[in-house]
């Protein structure tokens, strides 16, 4: 049976302070201990406790929290060649985006145990994107909701090709992700195996999150664009490092502060400096171009999967999921990007942004073609 809002609450706040006493869940509820005590008998009859010293059921495989991004995504394609300063034919499309919502969705398809932390506006908008990304098999408890300011929205013109011509993304709702926020997801953020940072936090709440987490937690940041990789330089100093990084040649040259030629040499030299700074993987994204995967220990040049692009939307979010839900499976770095890269190819050649029939036995047959 499902669990209310504040049942969860409550659960939450066991789960992390076990031996409280009715009293201080009370307090911290700001409620009655005689509401407590109904709240714990629901639990008993859920079967989310097991007695009444607060005894929890086995916990769970540590999952992956993803915290950043959701937003609707406007999509609209020239039916041809795109003429500047003037209304060109096309058609347009409406879903459920945002890069961080969108590698959550990835990863529950992917078979993955997932929550989502992220700020929506409470509107219409915002309602559709909790529900359909609910309905995609991600744990939602930890969505803020806000009360002033519209639901975050992507605006994209492809051309007919499906290359991406100009976007515009309003995610000024994400600034309410502060470290304040986060601290009040601490039980979530705490169970996790693996976290995933997008570049749509605050610089503050990134560095936050990584000087409390990246101790207990694989944390992955995914840069987003060239101006928000700047929003690691704070952790950086401070020596505060996330375990991956995952950029593309642009947002990797500002993450290492001067302009890099796309060549494996220049790439794999910026790589080593943020090695350097306690980062232990870079995973440099390189277009039709493939990849190339740094460690301290090693570097791995891949290719990229062929494809027939029909939208670009959605590639990157899914070649950064299926990475991570492979290496859950127990596949090695390389194989893991390899994978990711048949995800990416897989997403590219349909107009969904997430693939609703993505698996892991689709993406393994995809990869085990591209061998042959």
């Amino acid at each position: 049976m499902p669990l209310t809002p504040r049942e969860q609450e409550l659960l939450d706040l066991i789960r992390e302070s076990p031996m409280s006493t009715p009293a201080e869940l009370a307090r911290r509820l700001g409620t009655t201990r005689s509401a407590v005590n109904v709240h714990v008998s629901s639990l008993l009859r859920k079967g989310a406790l097991l007695g009444r010293g607060y005894m929890l059921p086995a916990a769970p495989e540590k999952g992956v929290v993803v915290v950043g991004g959701a937003n609707m995504d406007f999509k609209s394609r020239t039916a041809e060649r795109a003429i500047p300063a003037t209304s060109n034919i096309g058609h347009s499309s409406q879903s459920a985006g945002g890069v961080g919502r969108n590698i959550a969705e990835n990863l529950a398809r992917l078979g993955v145990s997932v929550q989502l932390i992220a700020a929506v506006g409470r509107d219409p908008l915002g309602q559709s994107l909790l529900s359909q990304t609910e309905a995609a098999g991600v744990g939602v408890r930890g969505v803020l909701e806000v009360e002033q300011g519209p639901t975050g929205t992507y605006n994209a013109v492809l051309d007919e090709n499906g290359e991406l011509l100009i976007a515009v993304a309003d995610m000024r709702v994400t600034d309410e992700l502060t470290p304040a926020v986060l601290e009040s997801k601490r039980a979530l953020l705490g169970a996790a195996a693996w976290i995933v940072a997008d570049g749509n936090l605050p610089a503050n709440t990134l560095h936050a999150l990584l000087e409390r987490y990246s101790g207990s937690a694989r944390v992955v940041y995914e840069p987003v664009s060239v101006p928000k990789a700047a929003h690691l330089e704070k952790a950086l100093r401070s020596g505060h490092a996330p375990y991956m990084v995952t950029p593309n040649v642009a947002e990797l040259a500002a993450l290492v502060g001067r302009d890099l030629p796309d060549t494996p040499a220049a790439l794999r030299g910026a790589a080593e400096e943020l090695h350097a700074q306690g980062v232990e993987v870079v995973w440099v994204r390189r277009g039709k171009q493939g990849s190339l995967l740094s460690t301290p220990q090693a570097v791995h040049e891949l290719s990229a999967a062929p494809a027939a692009v029909v939208d670009v939307t959605g590639a990157g979010d899914a070649m950064l999921a299926t990475f991570l839900a492979a290496l859950l499976s127990g596949q090695s770095l390389a194989e893991a990007a390899r994978w990711g890269h048949a995800a990416a190819a897989l997403t590219v050649e349909s107009q969904w942004t997430v693939l609703p029939e993505l698996s892991l036995e689709l993406v393994k047959e995809k990869a085990l073609g591209l061998r042959r």
